[in-house]
Order: C-alpha cells, then sequence, then structure tokens
C-alpha cells in the first residue's frame, strides 16, 4: 500500500503517526508492506519529499526518529514490513539556500569546499562558482528540467556514503525492508550504484523506478527485484482495450482536432521543443564535451548531429559504460536512434553521425591522453537523453496528442492502441520466469489519470460512434465558440468522462497543468495569462450549466456498467498476475483522481474501514465501491495466505472455449484461478457468454470473491460471471482466509 507523505493539503498532515493509526486496517485489507515516499528532510512546504536538503535525518514534519520508530513498531505489530522511498539523484536547491548544508558550503567555497564533489557542475560555465536559478541559466545537472532540483555524483563513493549513512542504518536495524529507487537513469552508472547499494544493503528488497518503453526491458545485470511496475500497467491497461475501435476513434480525433493521425510526428516535435528550449543548458554542456572529444571536427556539425541523435533515442537511456563493450540492447537503440537521425541530416554529416554513434557505444575509444572527456561524453550523453525523454515525451508530447488519453500515461506507447490475450499471457510469463517480485501498479503519484478513470475511458473504444456523437454535441452546446486549442478541448471532454463528477477547483488544476505542460499556447516559463483566463472561464461555464451537466452525467451512466467491469477486471489481473502488486493509496475504493497534485489529495480512511467491515461481516456490496474493495482485500488475503502460489515464478494461461472466449482472459497462479470479463460492451451486444466455458480440473471451485461454488472441469462463463464480471477460484478443499 504506498502512502505520500505531510503536506498533501494545506492545513492537512499526514507523517509518520497517522500512517501508524493505519496499521489495522491496512493489516485488514491483507497488505503485506506499507511504501512510503521519502522519509527524509526535504524543502520547507514540501508536498512530496523528493526535494531531499539532509540526508542525515529523518524529516521532522512527519514526526522525526521517534515517530518513525514508533510507527514501525506498531507495524510490525500487525505483521508489516515497510519500504521506502529514497532519492539519489538530486537535493533541493531550498531557500533559503542555508538548508542545504553540503550545497551552502559549496556556495561559499567553491571548488575546494569538502562537498564539491557531491554535486555534478560545470565550473567553467560558471566561472568557478554556482550558477542559482535566479542568476541566470544554471550550471549544473539536474533532475529533469527543474532548476530548483541539483544533481549528485552517486558515482563517488564519499557522496554514496554520504548520502545513505541513515538509510543503510534503518535497513541495518530491521527497520525498513524495501527501497524504491527514484529515478536510476539520472545517475551516471546506474549498475554501479545498484551493485554498491545491493552490497550496504543485502536483505533489502530493492525496486526501481525505471521507466521501459516499447519492447526495452529493464536490464539483466541489475542487482534489483525488478521496477516500480509502469511496464505491467500498460499491459494490463490494454487489455481492456478493444482493438475495433482504434480507427473510428482516430477518424474522430483528426475530425474534431485537425490534428495529426500518428503519434510519432508529435512526439519528434515535443522532443525538439525541449532540447531547444527546457533542457538547453544540459544539451550545452554535452556538446561541449563532445566538442573537446573530437576536437578536429566542426563545432557546429556536431552540434547538429548530437542534436538529431538525441532526439531520436527512442528510450529513456542506452546503459553503455564507458571502457566496457556496449550490451546488444544498447547497441539497438542507438542503431534506431541513428537511423531516424540520418534522415534529419544533409548525406555529408552521416559519417560524422557514425561517429558520434561509435563513441556512445565505445566502439571507438579515443586515445585517453588526446581525449580524456570521451568517458564524460558516454555518461553525460546518457544523464541527457533520459529528462529529454522524460520531458519531451510524457510531460510534452502526451498534453499535445490526446487521441485516446487513457493511453497517455507513465511509461505508455499511444500509439499501442490495445494489447491481445496472447501478448499479455507472454508478458506475465517473462515476468514469472525473469523478475517475480518485480512491482506491479495501476496508479501511483506520478500517473496522469488514476486507474478507474482509465477504465472508463477503456469503454470510448467499443463505443466510438455514441463518443463522437456526445462530444460534437458537447462541442457546440455554447453558440459563442470554444476558446481552447482543439486538442485541449477533446482532452477536456475525455477528462469529464473519465473523473466525473469533478468539482470546478479540480478541473482547473488539471487544465492549468494540461496547457502549460503542452507549451503550444502558454507554458510554465513563458505563460499567457489571457489564454489561460478563457480557457478557466470556459471550464466555469461548464460547470454552471446543470443542463450540460446532466448530459455528461447522461453520457457517464451510459458506459458506467462497462466501466464497473473494466474496473473490477483490471484490478483483479494486478492484483493476482506474477509481481507484487501496489495498491496505491486509497484506490481500494474506485479511484478517479487526474495529475498530481490532485492524486495527493487527503484520503478518508475512515470511510474505508467502515466498507471493509462491513463486507468482513457478510453483508453484500452496496455499490461499485463496495465492490472493488472487496476484490481488493480478498485477493490481497489469498496472497497473504498462500505465498507458494503467488510468490514464486508460476503463470499459466488457462484455456477459455466458447462463441464470446475472446471477452474473457483467465490464468492460473499456484492453485487459484484468475478470471475476468473483458470488452464488456461488445460482450452485451453479442448476446451474453451463450456456451463459453473457462477449462479446469475436475473438481469444486470456490469463488472467494462471492462464496460460490462450482463443479469443473468446464466452467460456464454465464455462470461463474453472473454475480460479478470476475472470479478468484481456489479448489473448495482450501479453507478460507481470515
Amino acid at each position: 500500500m504506498q502512502l505520500c507523505g505531510v503536506g498533501d493539503e494545506p492545513g492537512q498532515r499526514f507523517g509518520f503517526a497517522e500512517a501508524a493509526a493505519l496499521a489495522p486496517y491496512l493489516a485488514s485489507l491483507g497488505v503485506s508492506h506499507v511504501y512510503l515516499s521519502p522519509v527524509l528532510r526535504a524543502a520547507p512546504g514540501s508536498t512530496h519529499g523528493y526535494d531531499v536538503i539532509d540526508h542525515e535525518r529523518l524529516a521532522e514534519e512527519l514526526g522525526g526518529e521517534d515517530a518513525f520508530r514508533a510507527m514501525v513498531a506498531r507495524f510490525r505489530s500487525h505483521g508489516l514490513k515497510l519500504l521506502v522511498d529514497i532519492v539519489p539523484n538530486h537535493m533541493a536547491v531550498p531557500m533559503p539556500v542555508d538548508l542545504n548544508r553540503p550545497l551552502a558550503s559549496v556556495l561559499a567555497g567553491g571548488a575546494s569546499s569538502p562537498y564539491a564533489r557531491w554535486f555534478d557542475i560545470d565550473w567553467e560555465a560558471g566561472d568557478g562558482r554556482v550558477v542559482l536559478p535566479w542568476e541566470g541559466e544554471v550550471n549544473y545537472r539536474r533532475f529533469f528540467d527543474i532548476s530548483g532540483l541539483i544533481g549528485l555524483r552517486q558515482e563517488d563513493p564519499e557522496v554514496f556514503e554520504g548520502t545513505h549513512e541513515l538509510t543503510l542504518r534503518l535497513v541495518d536495524e530491521g527497520l525498513v525492508d524495501g527501497l524504491r529507487v527514484d529515478h536510476p537513469d539520472g545517475l551516471a552508472d546506474p549498475r554501479g550504484y545498484l551493485d554498491r547499494l545491493g552490497s550496504r544493503a543485502a536483505s533489502a528488497w530493492v525496486l526501481v523506478e525505471k521507466i521501459t518503453t516499447g519492447e526495452e526491458e529493464l536490464p539483466g545485470d541489475w542487482r534489483c527485484a525488478g521496477t516500480t511496475g509502469y511496464d505491467a500497467l500498460g499491459m494490463v491497461g490494454g487489455l481492456f482495450i478493444d482493438p475495433d475501435g482504434e480507427k473510428p476513434l482516430t477518424d474522430t480525433y483528426v475530425s474534431f482536432t485537425g490534428g495529426p493521425p500518428g503519434f510519432a510526428e508529435v512526439e519528434n516535435a515535443s522532443r525538439r521543443y525541449v532540447a531547444e528550449h527546457g533542457l538547453r543548458p544540459e544539451m550545452a554542456r554535452l556538446h561541449k564535451v563532445l566538442c573537446r572529444t573530437l576536437p578536429s571536427e566542426s563545432p557546429e556539425a556536431l552540434e547538429r548531429v548530437l542534436f538529431e541523435l538525441l532526439i531520436a533515442v527512442p528510450v529513456y537511456r542506452a546503459y553503455a559504460v564507458p571502457g566496457e563493450e556496449a550490451p546488444a540492447q544498447a547497441v539497438e537503440v542507438i542503431g534506431q536512434a541513428a537511423h531516424r537521425a540520418r534522415a534529419h541530416l544533409p548525406e555529408e554529416l552521416h559519417e560524422l553521425l557514425e561517429a558520434v554513434v561509435r563513441l556512445v557505444l565505445g566502439l571507438d575509444t579515443p586515445d585517453s591522453s588526446e581525449s580524456p572527456d570521451y568517458g564524460e561524453f558516454v555518461v553525460r550523453f546518457q544523464q541527457t537523453s533520459a529528462p529529454l525523454a522524460a520531458k519531451g515525451v510524457e510531460d510534452t508530447a502526451f498534453y499535445r496528442w490526446s487521441r485516446m488519453a487513457a493511453l497517455n500515461e507513465v511509461g505508455g506507447d499511444p500509439e499501442r492502441f490495445s494489447v491481445g490475450a496472447a501478448d499479455f499471457h507472454s508478458f506475465c510469463g517473462r515476468i514469472a520466469r525473469d523478475w517475480p517480485v518485480t512491482m506491479t501498479t495501476l496508479s501511483t503519484h506520478d500517473t496522469k489519470r488514476q486507474e478507474d478513470v482509465r477504465a472508463r475511458l477503456a469503454v470510448l473504444a467499443e463505443l466510438p460512434a455514441e463518443w463522437a456523437a456526445a462530444v460534437r454535441h458537447w462541442h457546440t452546446w455554447f453558440p459563442e465558440g470554444v476558446p481552447l486549442e482543439p486538442d485541449l478541448e477533446y482532452l477536456l471532454w475525455q477528462t469529464l468522462a473519465g473523473a466525473w463528477p469533478v468539482t470546478e477547483d479540480r478541473l482547473a488544476g488539471f487544465l492549468t497543468k494540461a496547457m502549460r505542460e503542452a507549451k503550444t499556447r502558454t507554458s510554465w516559463v513563458d505563460g499567457d495569462p489571457e489564454y489561460e483566463e478563457a480557457v478557466l472561464a470556459y471550464a466555469h461555464r461548464i460547470m454552471a450549466d446543470a443542463d450540460l451537466g446532466k448530459s455528461i452525467t447522461d453520457f457517464v451512466g451510459r458506459i458506467a456498467p462497462y466501466a464497473r467491469a473494466n474496473s473490477l477486471g483490471q484490478k483483479l489481473v494486478q492484483l493476482t498476475m506474477p509481481g507484487v502488486p501496489d495498491v496505491y493509496q486509497g484506490c481500494e475504493l474506485i479511484g478517479l483522481s487526474l495529475v498530481d497534485p490532485d492524486n495527493r489529495r487527503p484520503v478518508d480512511y475512515g470511510r474505508r474501514r467502515a466498507r471493509l467491515t462491513r463486507l468482513d461481516s457478510g453483508r453484500a456490496p452496496s455499490d461499485t465501491h463496495d465492490e472493488k474493495l472487496m476484490v481488493t482485500a480478498r485477493a490481497l488475503r489469498l496472497r497473504r495466505d498462500h505465498p507458494e502460489w503467488f510468490g514464486g515464478g508460476t503463470y499459466d494461461p488457462v484455456a477459455v472455449a466458447g462463441p464470446a472466449a475472446d471477452h474473457a482472459v483467465a490464468f492460473r497462479r499456484g492453485e487459484a484461478v484468475t478470471v475476468v470479463t473483458r470488452l464488456p460492451a461488445g460482450l452485451e451486444r453479442r448476446g451474453g457468454w451463450g456456451g463459453t466455458v473457462v477449462e479446469v480440473t475436475a473438481e469444486a471451485w470456490r469463488d472467494v470473491l462471492t462464496g460460490v461454488v462450482h463443479q469443473g472441469p468446464r466452467l460456464l462463463l454465464s455462470e461463474v460471471l453472473d454475480l460479478l464480471p470476475v472470479a478468484l477460484l481456489i479448489p473448495d478443499r482450501v479453507p478460507a482466509s481470515e
């Protein structure tokens, strides 16, 4: 269960004591680990903890060390372990700067400070001093393009020791059981960092916030248990999207917005924008290193080649290490980038492009006496490609191309419209084999819309004509016209359909972030107040119009039965597939929050406790919230009671046969069989399950969700999925969970 930290709302506190108080409820829910956002001292007013200013102290705002120890004791008394988020890549540049003692020392002493080696600073660009954000263009590596977060040099053993001493002590004392490593792609050597961390925290369950893209896989030589689960998020979500909806939804999007039918053009333009604007200091620094590495080449030619190669890297980074042979995946990644870049370069620069590619991959190592900067170039190339991917794609392009907003998610590929059952089974088989205790997720503090918003939007692929009619109707609601850019308007209607009912404040916050992230008419840096005011005024008119509100309510009601099936289906799949499921705070009920800070609002755990108590008393679910809570609790409890079924690397697809076989997915973990409905609107159109069956063994099977017993070996889905659109079956001889 993932819990965010203090300050999620003004006047709200959620610290160690508040987390400790949840122990009985979390244990009852079936949770194994409590997953905390960063717990070290952060910048004043931090709402998340990722802006660390002191690695030697636990955050006083959360309660300090005494409260932390008391919290852990409380968790232990209820059988709960602890997973803590750590931030090795950067520290905050707070106000006042003196709050960050190492950074204050560097500001005072420059390169002679004992902490100078801690930070990734371009001393030459600052004439021997650190240039702070309010003084001009910064001269240090940042977290993405955020000048208030300065990069750390974890490749230096002294820096590692200085920034991990407290964390490692907590692990050694048995207070912390697992570590979630934030943004390892920002580090000079992620593999080397994980090796050092693993050798010092050998008992810890280590996970990395690594975003994989497309067919990319987590490097097999990383010393960790897996990722934080964004790869699973995309695969699970895609399973519930109808591939037949791709063309009609694309046609509607193109007709409505005038935008391109594909994502590639938008992604390329967005990457270019970010490289030329937000990441200009990083690009300039890398170019300078390359010019020193290849001093005989034209700086202008190198700049152009470097620019085109970087924006064409299809993933976050390639994981080439200076002095080592590049792994096959790195060669493939940079080869793809070179192929794309070549199309944007004149023929006379193709040979130079090849030379730079060989440098990136270590195929041509310049003589060290002539080019001492070679190693730095290889590392810094990758430290630049990672933020370029994050900011160019997820934080720009995803807000410029809204064909299907459910697909525009962290680690997602908007052009991979859906996932077939065979591909899903193949993915789960690889996870079970290679990363059996990786994390899986559907919602986090970084997702752009919570899981049940995406589950609703998935229905649009099954009802594309009804969606097209609805969005055109809403578009013409006000005769004065619409002041929004077409793509933003299309995203607005999807957001309303997905998150309804939503308050005006929440909608305004989302729209403000969406239009600024798109960076087409306004941005965080170069704002257009007049446009922003017009957008928010339009949103106000929508929210104030009762008849329009009723029209949206009616549409949401129309898709609600199918959204219910999607919500429960994707949740049960995530909870029982290979890996360890992350249940984000509050998402044991229907989660309809939008991008942060909306998804960090306080959670009403009293309401959840009361619902769970009522369900455990034997009462039937009263609504979809109850149904999701029941699915979550009973699946987690089954995992807890039978770790031998779920903790290892077992995964077997279960055959579904009959006229509606494409509308169900089933798999087996140990002695448990998961069965879920997919594409429910299409199932309804074809008249239901008919004689479709799931093939199990010849014994009695009990659904742990409903208690109903079915006799194998061929179970009629019309009976198994009569009360709920999902089932979790176990042999009836297995005792019930407590």
